[in-house]
């Protein structure tokens, strides 16, 4: 059996480890510590001056504080990209909210702006207006951010802007987790960089990021005993993982580059199929970093994405199908939904191919071998 060629596996730079060395030499090996105050420090420079991070355990717990500082509760409703992970969702239901799922459009694959003005009259109408907003970067794709804030702006609701597929990707040269009220990035195994677990809350406000980082470790009052006025969560990053992401973040830039150029590779040996579409920017206000690089089929490709996937498993080779929309979801289904098929169809007709920044020119000769085959 060949060797395994996953869809997005973990690519260290090669400093990480000098940083848990470190971590380990002086003890910190808690939710805190230098570790942790360079991780934040690094992202902060990096979106530039004025914003604020809290490094947390999840890109999940993130959404669930932005939700928390939104003021979201029981009884609640909040507008979700119905085409993404159901991390975007779920926090919702944690609050005791309930998600209203909107559609997407074909050009970002992300939240339809048509769809979203809809979905927003139509709660105000039956007097559910909602308090929040939740826009995805699907597969590190820019959503419409102008159409999407403009509609956000003309009813006053809050956007949580879900970046954790998106680090590395730019819309008009402002980098995505930027755009939001509040913003979210993941660390996960297989994400652009990796604290192997971990995720980030992006704020322009310093009372918020205070706030948050009050919430993830416990909600503790000031006292010399353990006091609680508020209910707290165990959500910060542990100073292990933030060594690894400081390393990571030494080569942010390099990871995206690698990234853009498996994109290319697929788009160089699907060009002469016109039944493939490999997924790509449609105007030059997006730099995607091609998270993951992925295709849509029809008919004339002469084969289905599940053929395709089956092909690739038999050689050991790791894709995955699009993901399943969210008002698809046995979990979800009697949640309002506000579309129609694209998202539906996007996941009957697409695939994700493997796209880790550490494939090798080997794994690619046979990626590209199996596929020749089935083409």
């Amino acid at each position: 059996m060949n060797e395994r060629i996953y869809l997005s596996s973990p690519h260290m730079g090669g400093t990480e480890k000098n940083y848990v060395d470190e971590a380990f030499a002086t003890n910190w090996i808690a939710p805190l510590g230098p570790n942790v105050n360079g991780f934040e420090q690094a992202l902060e420079a990096y979106f530039g001056e004025g914003f604020h991070v809290a490094a947390l355990s999840s890109g999940t717990a993130a959404i669930h504080l932005a939700l928390i500082q939104l003021g979201v509760g029981a009884g609640d409703e909040v507008i979700c990209q119905s085409m993404t992970f159901s991390a975007s969702a779920n926090p919702i239901i944690y609050q005791g909210a309930t998600p209203v799922f909107v559609d997407s459009e074909v050009d970002t694959w992300n939240i339809c702006p048509e769809h979203l003005e809809k979905a927003i009259v139509d709660r105000i109408a039956k007097g559910k207006k909602p308090k929040a907003i939740i826009a995805v970067h699907l597969y590190g794709m820019p959503f419409k951010v102008d159409e999407i804030v403009a509609i956000a702006k003309k009813h006053d609701i809050p956007i949580v802007e879900d970046s954790a597929e998106a680090l590395g990707s730019y819309y008009k040269g402002g980098p995505c987790g930027s755009f939001g009220d509040i913003s979210i990035l993941s660390f996960n195994g297989n994400k652009i960089i990796t604290t192997s677990g971990g995720g980030a809350l992006v704020t322009r406000d310093p009372k918020v990021k205070e706030k948050v980082v009050f919430w993830a470790t416990q909600a503790r009052d000031a006292a010399p005993h353990y006091e609680h006025s508020e209910i707290g969560y165990n959500y910060r990053l542990s100073n292990i993982c933030a060594g690894i992401g400081r390393g990571q973040m030494e080569v942010l830039d390099k990871h995206v580059g690698l990234r853009r150029a498996n994109h290319t590779f697929y788009t160089d040996l699907f060009k002469n199929n016109d039944g493939v579409t490999v997924f790509t920017e449609k105007d030059e206000d997006r730099l995607s970093n091609h998270w993951l690089s992925c295709i849509t089929l029809e008919a004339s490709a002469g084969f289905t994405s599940e053929e395709l996937r089956l092909a690739l498993e038999g050689d050991n080779i790791e894709s995955r199908p699009l993901w399943k929309p969210m008002h698809l979801q046995p979990v979800f289904k009697n949640h309002p939904y506000y579309g129609t098929d694209v998202a539906e169809r996007l996941f009957e007709n697409g695939l994700c191919l493997p796209s880790g920044s550490n494939l090798t020119t080997q794994q690619k000769q046979r990626i590209n071998t199996v596929i020749a085959q089935i083409v």
